[in-house]
């Protein structure tokens, strides 16, 4: 017998938890010793693209459908209610939304679940979007959970019970935001959050409000009319995407760092740059409350469309008491009109890092700044 097979049970089905499930299913074939260790596996990652393989219509055959359907069913059947802390499902040619149901139920009535992660897309004929089960927001033993393009997860006021839910990802789906509210406030254990894309429904006011977040990343591929963060904990900002329109509320005091990507499209760089142009400068006019409510960072990075939309408020610009290192990514065809009021708003500042396209020149007095870096970037 090799080395490999004399290890415990216990040990192979951990090593078996870092492959698919297609993969740590087909060890059972290696010998009588690893038939029945996918029984113990403590976490499971389904994924048809996986099972299905990439060939030509094969994901369109409904035999080949059936097959992964039954597939999953057998490896949840042999689990029975053995632990299992982590279920990745990710999925998107099944049709059987009460199959899939029945799938995420039996991950999380095992009562171990602390990673659940989940993507489900299901044909148009049924419906736009897969109706997440209530289920997946009343389990006490969760800790991350991962939800992505293809699901609505219209919320029930009052239903909501994650007590140690430590990071949530929310990509690309559809979300209301007076219930994202009542989400956040029902996560006293929230410490990181992710949003891409997100769907906002209405796109109106939007507002991420959470006492003990820690880190957010957010990216946004419209404009919404409000932002707000009310996040008094948060240490790392993210923030990628089309400016709001406005920034009622910014609480973010205790940052230590933070970049803000703002996106601007070549006809919106053209307009924005028009002489007279009052209708586009007043888009942008509100800018500066992002940047006051994120004046204690200590580490800023700009990259090139935000210093364009900076020049539209420059004579707002707020005081960046605390900002030690500051770093700026810019290329030829955008401005740097708002550099001499950012710098000369930056009194403690000591790195500052310049990242340029190849062919730009930049001339630069830095007297009180200690340390100067300039990257050149193709």
């Amino acid at each position: 017998m090799d080395r490999v097979s004399n290890l415990p049970d216990e040990v192979l089905s951990h090593i078996l938890s870092f492959l698919t499930t297609k993969e740590a299913a087909l060890t059972s074939i290696l010998a009588k010793r690893w038939r029945n260790l996918l029984a113990f596996v403590p976490s499971l990652t389904i994924d048809d693209s996986v099972f299905l393989h990439p060939e030509e219509g094969k994901q369109d055959r409904e035999e080949v459908k059936q097959s992964f359907m039954d597939f999953v069913d057998r490896v949840l059947a042999l689990q029975g209610n053995s632990p299992l802390k982590k279920f990745s499902l990710k999925c998107v040619t099944v049709d059987d939304t009460d199959r899939v149901d029945g799938w995420v139920s039996n991950a999380l009535a095992r009562g171990a679940v602390s990673d659940l992660d989940l993507k489900i897309i299901i044909p148009s004929d049924i419906g736009e979007f897969y109706k997440l089960s209530p289920k997946c927001f009343e389990c006490n033993t969760l800790v991350s959970l991962k939800i992505h393009r293809g699901i609505d997860i219209s919320l029930v006021a009052g239903r909501i019970l994650l007590p140690l839910l430590k990071t949530l990802v929310l990509d690309s789906v559809p979300v209301c935001p007076n219930e994202f509210e009542i989400l956040l406030h029902a996560l006293p254990s929230l410490e990181e959050l992710l949003l891409d894309c997100v769907m906002w429904k209405g796109m109106e006011d939007v507002t991420v409000s959470s006492s003990s977040l820690k880190t957010l990343t957010m990216t946004l591929d419209y404009t919404l009319k409000s932002l707000s963060f009310d996040a008094p904990s948060l240490l790392h900002f993210k923030y990628s995407g089309y400016a709001a329109l406005d920034y009622p509320v910014v609480n973010m005091g205790n940052l230590v760092d933070a970049q803000i990507d703002f996106f601007l499209s070549d006809s919106q760089l053209k307009q924005l740059r028009e002489p007279d142009n009052d209708e586009d400068a007043h888009r942008y006019s509100k800018v500066w409350k992002l940047f006051h409510g994120t004046r204690y960072v200590g580490n800023l990075s700009l990259l090139p469309d935000t210093l364009e939309v900076l020049s539209m408020c420059s004579e707002s610009m707020p005081v960046f008491n605390n900002l030690k290192s500051l770093t700026i990514r810019s290329d030829e065809d955008r401005g740097w009109q708002a550099m001499p009021a950012l710098l000369s708003n930056c009194p403690h500042l000591e790195t500052l890092v310049i990242k340029i396209s190849v062919g730009m020149f930049v001339t630069a007095s830095l007297g009180r700044t200690k340390d100067f870096h300039s990257n050149f970037v193709r």
